[in-house]
């Protein structure tokens, strides 16, 4: 590249490039796959500077680079490879199985919890929080608070009594 047409880039570069960054990041999501994204299309700009520079469409040719590039790069990541086998593979299951069909009776059963029992069950038994802390954050009285976990665990035992953890829980 010609030293004039190289200033010219760079200059082109830092002044375009947190635009160019800001509509990369929107195409993919992500700040590192957008950085890679800029900088491959900045690679093929350079490769055709002395033609574009000419005709004043560098930026948009630029933005188009980036589009093709992701747009290839999602082609490429949906398509899935089959490999044929001789055998088949073993099923799934044993404690695998067991834990997600646990996770799906769990959902179910906290689904028909109230919000406010819902919410004393987190509060007590994933933030770890007090009888006491949990009322003084939620506005009401420990006796409220003690009340509604021991309902909210007897729903859950009698919505799946497969549950047993729920029993170490209280």
């Amino acid at each position: 590249m010609d030293p004039g047409f190289e200033t010219e880039f760079r200059e082109f570069v830092v002044a375009r490039s947190a635009a160019l960054f800001r509509t990369a990041y929107l195409l993919t999501g992500d700040r590192h796959a957008a950085e890679d994204l800029v900088q491959s299309a900045l690679a093929k700009t350079a490769a055709r500077w002395t033609e574009l520079r000419d005709t004043g469409a560098v930026e948009g040719y630029v933005r188009r680079a980036m589009y093709h590039e992701q747009v290839s790069w999602w082609r490429r990541r949906s398509r899935v490879t089959e490999v044929a086998a001789e055998w088949l593979p073993e099923q799934a299951g044993g404690e695998h199985a067991d834990a997600a069909d646990l996770r799906l009776v769990m959902r179910a059963a906290l689904a028909r919890l109230t919000p406010r029992q819902r919410t004393m069950l987190v509060l007590r038994y994933f933030e770890d929080l007090s009888e006491t802390e949990i009322a003084r954050l939620l506005g009401v009285r420990v006796g409220s608070v003690r009340s509604q976990i021991y309902r909210s665990l007897e729903r859950l035992k009698q919505a799946a009594p497969e549950l047993s953890a729920v029993r170490e829980l209280g």
